[in-house]
């Protein structure tokens, strides 16, 4: 991978949504995900958000899931981690996130997307993607 190319953490909703072809983000999630496979980017995210994707892959589909096999849920995180570097959760880190989240008093998403901007190299140039703000150019975490 890349360490020069622009760093962009990716939440949950990104991977199932490159997973699931009937979804309307399908083909731009894709299209990020080739990118991190080229090294036009630097894909990133956390234990975390693997974690969720296989909760949401693997849930039925009458209960809002993909309804995937766990198995070939599975295989898709050994598939992703290719392109995704997946960002430790050291006690150091974790103790700046707690003083972060004090700090800024964050709620929602910011709190997921704070390992970004503590855990990511070239904090400058630094982006956040989620479903919200796919395409747009780098920035700090929308949501609440």
């Amino acid at each position: 991978m890349r360490t020069d190319a622009k760093p962009i953490f990716l939440d949950t909703n990104i991977l199932l949504a490159a997973t699931d072809t009937s979804r309307s983000a399908h083909t731009d999630c894709d299209t990020l995900l080739e990118s991190g496979f080229k090294g036009t980017c630097s894909l990133f995210t956390n234990a975390q958000v693997f974690r969720e994707y296989l909760v949401v892959a693997t849930r039925p589909h009458e209960v809002n899931g993909l309804g995937m096999d766990p198995i070939q849920a599975l295989e898709n995180i050994a598939s992703f981690q290719q392109c995704i570097q997946v960002l430790e959760e050291t006690v150091q880190v974790s103790n700046r996130l707690l003083n972060l989240y004090q700090r800024l008093s964050l709620r929602g998403n910011k709190i997921l997307y704070s390992l970004a901007v503590v855990g990511t190299p070239a904090p400058a140039e630094r982006m956040c993607v989620n479903l919200s703000n796919l395409g747009r150019s780098p920035s700090a975490p929308d949501g609440n």
